[in-house]
């Protein structure tokens, strides 16, 4: 471990690793990561790099669709992310180790337009399939209506849960208290588990081309001061409720997106407490930085700044943007997927 990790976790923070590259997810083990997450994106990027040909034969020979094999894949990829931590979740007791698995991402497609209670339904029985027989995978739920709607009971069926796409207080205050709603259905709130992805970067990327008139001082400041502030909520909310296990927030789209910035930049900017999901050379990155990280998670930027963040930036709007674009980032990349596995099946065919 690396002295710069070594500070970041002595200070308070959790590493975990945006990939489920077996690879990746081992160099990062030995980093100081103690989780990982997974999406359609990544399990793409790894059948292109030819990787795990031999499995995807195995599985077309047993006559399996594209769909299906698009999802035994990201099933056998996140059960061995999950032995890798399997010693971090029992060392805690439940509270780290967690590898996260994303439902079906083409419940949210705006092409399918399914109706809202059925995507509801569908949400709580991938949640019940995926989960089982599973101690330390966490269930991927994204922060849509339906998402939410969801919430309460796949919580009450006593799964860890990763609420994602939040990007606004509203959202997480949401998420938050169905989950909280969920958990008091259990017999006991020894085991319930439940983490909140703030995604910090996109809003950056928002406010760098919807308000350019921000001050130096407060472009680029935005994703940041908003992941503090639903950080403090959360912190201060499961203070008196009992629970054995933390209720964190992680934070995600850690990765820079301005050369201008150090790639470290969310790193050092929100450690301190909670968790940190960062992509492979966001974690590298930091890794070799000879930075020596510490707390400034609660350490907001000075009035002025807040004060214009809060007078220029349209939060409204801001959700609305990064929601519809959210939900396209979740769907088109299952259909590529899809379409990817259709055209390795092929290859294959024709070798």
């Amino acid at each position: 471990m690396s002295d710069s990790i070594r500070s970041l976790i002595g200070c308070g923070t959790k590493l975990w690793l945006d990939s489920i590259d077996p690879e990746l997810v081992d160099e990062n083990r030995a980093l100081g990561a103690t989780g990982a997450t997974s999406n359609p994106i990544i399990i793409a990027d790894l059948i292109k790099t030819g990787r795990f040909d031999h499995r995807l034969q195995d599985l077309v020979a047993q006559g399996m669709s594209d769909e299906e094999i698009a999802w035994e894949m990201a099933d056998q990829l996140v059960s061995d992310a999950q032995s890798v931590f399997e010693d971090v979740h029992q060392s805690t007791g439940g509270n780290d180790g967690y590898v996260s698995f994303e439902l079906d991402p083409l419940i949210e497609d705006p092409e399918l337009d399914m109706p809202h209670e059925e995507r509801v339904v569908k949400y709580i029985q991938l949640a019940r399939h995926w989960s089982t027989g599973h101690a330390n995978r966490m269930i991927k739920v994204p922060a849509t209506p339906a998402g939410l709607d969801a919430l309460e009971e796949i919580v009450a069926a006593g799964i860890p849960v990763n609420v994602t796409l939040i990007f606004t207080d509203q959202q997480y205050q949401s998420a938050r208290d169905a989950c909280w709603r969920g958990a008091q259905r259990l017999e006991s709130v020894d085991s319930f588990k439940s983490v909140y992805s703030i995604f910090v970067s996109r809003i950056d990327v928002y406010t760098q081309n919807r308000n350019p008139e921000l001050s130096e001082a407060s472009q680029g400041m935005v994703g940041i001061v908003n992941a503090q502030r639903i950080w403090a909520e959360n912190d201060n909310f499961w203070k008196d409720k009992g629970c054995p296990l933390q209720q964190e927030i992680i934070f995600a789209s850690t990765g820079t997106k301005r050369p201008e910035d150090e790639p470290w930049k969310y790193i050092a900017a929100l450690a301190g407490s909670d968790i940190q999901t960062n992509p492979p050379k966001t974690n590298q990155a930091a890794a070799e930085s000879g930075e020596r990280f510490t707390r400034l998670l609660d350490q907001l930027p000075a009035q002025q700044v807040l004060d214009e963040i809060d007078g220029q930036v349209d939060f409204q709007h801001m959700y609305d943007t990064l929601m519809s674009e959210g939900i396209a980032k979740f769907a088109d990349p299952q259909k590529q997927l899809i379409a990817l596995l259709g055209a390795r099946r092929a290859e294959m065919a024709g070798a």
